[in-house]
Parts: C-alpha cells; sequence; structure tokens
C-alpha cells in the first residue's frame, strides 16, 4: 500500500492475528551423537521450562510497569533484564524493537491476557524443536552462521504475541468496522475490516500492532532464555560454552512502513506472501525453486538458508506429552487450534 495515497487502507485481519508470529533459529556446538544419549531427559527439561498449550502461564514474573515497558522496549527491555545477549538483536528484524510501537493503544483487556503469558509457546502450528542438520548447500554462507558440519544440533522455535497481540487485532476489526461505515468501505469478509492507513483509526491500529510486535519479539526471546537454560542443565555447561547464539529471527504477521522508488510503503508480511523476490535455491529439498515459495513457507527464511535440518526423533513413553510423531519438540497443538 502506497501511504501517499489517500485510499490505501490498514486490515488487522490481512496483517493476521498473531500478531509477529516468527521463527527464531539458535545453534549449538553439538552433535547429534551427544544429544541423543540424553534425549529422553532434555525433552522433559524443555517442557519444564517453556509451557505450552491454551492458557499456559509462563515462568518468568512480570508486572503490569513492567509489560508496559516491554510494549515500548521489545527486545532492548529482555537485554535490560537479562533476558537476552547484547549480540542477539544483530540477528532479528528491526533489531527487535518497533520504536512507533504505543502501549497506550492496547487496550487493559489484552495486556490482561498477555500479562501471564510470558515465555510461553501457547497452542495452533507454535513449537520449540530441536534440530540436526541434514545438508549443507552453501559451506560459505553456513559457516558465516556458525553452521560447520553435519549433524550439528540447532534449536527451532515459532510463536508470536499470545493472547495480548490476538486481542489487539480483535479490538482493531470492532473500531474498523465504524471507521467502513462512516468512510464508506466495503470488504466481502468481516476479518477483512480496515481503515484508511492515515486516519486516526488506522495509526492507533499500527501503534498497538507495533507494541504487540514488540511483546513478541520479548516472549520469543524469553523463551530463548530459557531454553539456553534447559540445554546448560541437561550438559552442564553454560549456554555460551554451549555456542547457542541465535541465527536468526524473522517475522510474518506484521506491518512495516518501507521507502521503495521514494516513496514510503506499509508492507503486510503474512504467510504465503512474498516479501523478496523468489529465490533461486529450495533450501528445504535442494532444488531449483519454483515461480513462487510453497504455501506456509516464509519467503525469506526460504532465501536465506543455506542448510537442511531436519527434526530429532525420540521415542515416545506412553502418557507423556511429547511431538504426536515422536519427534524431540514442544508441539503447541495438542490442545486444539487457538493462540490462547
Amino acid at each position: 500500500m502506497d501511504m501517499d495515497d489517500p485510499e490505501s487502507v490498514v486490515s488487522p485481519g490481512g496483517v493476521g492475528f498473531d500478531i509477529n508470529c516468527g521463527v527464531r533459529l539458535l545453534r549449538t556446538n553439538l552433535l547429534e551423537g551427544d544429544v541423543a544419549p540424553v534425549k529422553e531427559q532434555l525433552t522433559q527439561m524443555l517442557f519444564d521450562h517453556i509451557p505450552v498449550g491454551v492458557g499456559s502461564k509462563g515462568m518468568i514474573p512480570m508486572t503490569e510497569r513492567e509489560l508496559e515497558e516491554a510494549l515500548e522496549m521489545g527486545m532492548d527491555w529482555s537485554l535490560r533484564e537479562g533476558y537476552a545477549w547484547i549480540e542477539d538483536k544483530e540477528h532479528v528484524e528491526e533489531f527487535g524493537r518497533m520504536v512507533q510501537a504505543d502501549s497506550s493503544k492496547v487496550s487493559d483487556r489484552a495486556k490482561k491476557r498477555g500479562l501471564p503469558q510470558l515465555g510461553t509457546l501457547g497452542a495452533g502450528n507454535h513449537y520449540a524443536e530441536i534440530q540436526v542438520v541434514d545438508e549443507i548447500f552453501d559451506h560459505h554462507t553456513a559457516s558465516k552462521m556458525g553452521i560447520t558440519q553435519i549433524g550439528q544440533v540447532c534449536v527451532m522455535i515459532h510463536c508470536g504475541s499470545r493472547g495480548l497481540g490476538h486481542q489487539v487485532a480483535t479490538d482493531s476489526l470492532v473500531a474498523m468496522e465504524k471507521a467502513m461505515a462512516r468512510d464508506n468501505i466495503a470488504v466481502n469478509d468481516r476479518q477483512l475490516a480496515c481503515a484508511r492507513i492515515n486516519s486516526e483509526d488506522g495509526q492507533n491500529y499500527l501503534a498497538g500492532m507495533a507494541a504487540a510486535a514488540n511483546f513478541a519479539w520479548v516472549n520469543r526471546s524469553a523463551m530463548t532464555y530459557l531454553c539456553r537454560q534447559a540445554f546448560a542443565k541437561t550438559f552442564g555447561k553454560s549456554p555460551r560454552e554451549l555456542d547457542m547464539h541465535l541465527i536468526y529471527d524473522v517475522s510474518h504477521n506484521i506491518a512495516k512502513i518501507e521507502e521503495h522508488v521514494g516513496s514510503n510503503f506499509a508492507l503486510f508480511l503474512a504467510p504465503p506472501f512474498p516479501h523478496l523476490s523468489p529465490p533461486q535455491i529450495d533450501c528445504k529439498r535442494g532444488k531449483k525453486a519454483p515461480s513462487s515459495p510453497p504455501e506456509r513457507f516464509n519467503s525469506r527464511l526460504w532465501a536465506a538458508s543455506p542448510f537442511n535440518s531436519r527434526r530429532l526423533s525420540v521415542h515416545r513413553p506412553a502418557g507423556s506429552h511429547w511431538g504426536d510423531h515422536g519427534h524431540l519438540q514442544l508441539r503447541a497443538n495438542r490442545h486444539g487450534k487457538g493462540h490462547d
């Protein structure tokens, strides 16, 4: 959308309800053979540290004042509180903070939903997954990311802004339905309710969305901290000794303002819509890429990864809460759909 066009609109449904749902990847200096003897113990340790499921509550306490600060500061709050490494920010979009965030544009109900959820996966398609590098396509690029050999163990975390972001989107839909009636805007689906970008309703949404995006980065940083602690306790080494550095954190379900060809454009980034031109190599298969990214791929992740990884399998004892296919992962959809 051209920000200079008075007819341009912003839609919370177009951006996505789980604001700044995203994926981050951590590396380790461990190999599959190091993890295999303790994979059941490590899986349980991850479950003990990172709550999953609808209505899950986090292990990291947060006051109302701290929540307000996190909504404004994003990963700067995580860094200040000791839940992130200073170099983590260099590998996160926007350095983990959207400066236009305004916590006053986030409703009390949204804040109440998010307050107990710091450091939790939630539900839906979210997960924390231990992966093993299966193949390296571009050794030079992979080595720059700290991926140097087949069998190297990584951790991938997929989560967003939890109930807080969902409520921000829901609240905005109500306001935008009124805006559409006022401005004679018609859409085919209520969930695509929208408002002029430069209207008060549009600007209020973008400020609240940015605050929710900051919360998502704080949430993924908290889970990274908890994941590092789980590995440290399992292997008896510090996270830095295990080389648990962040490789990337890539967002979707987010709107950004960027300048292109001398004009400002609002970009709505929600899978499977591409942000960059289609890459030439499919990092998941090592084949030539089709003309557009496959469904459910984030195009930027797809273009950037010079290696392929797979989930590390583990046998599942009866009655456990491990992944439905016996993989060494925390799946968040065990209780059904949703983000609470």
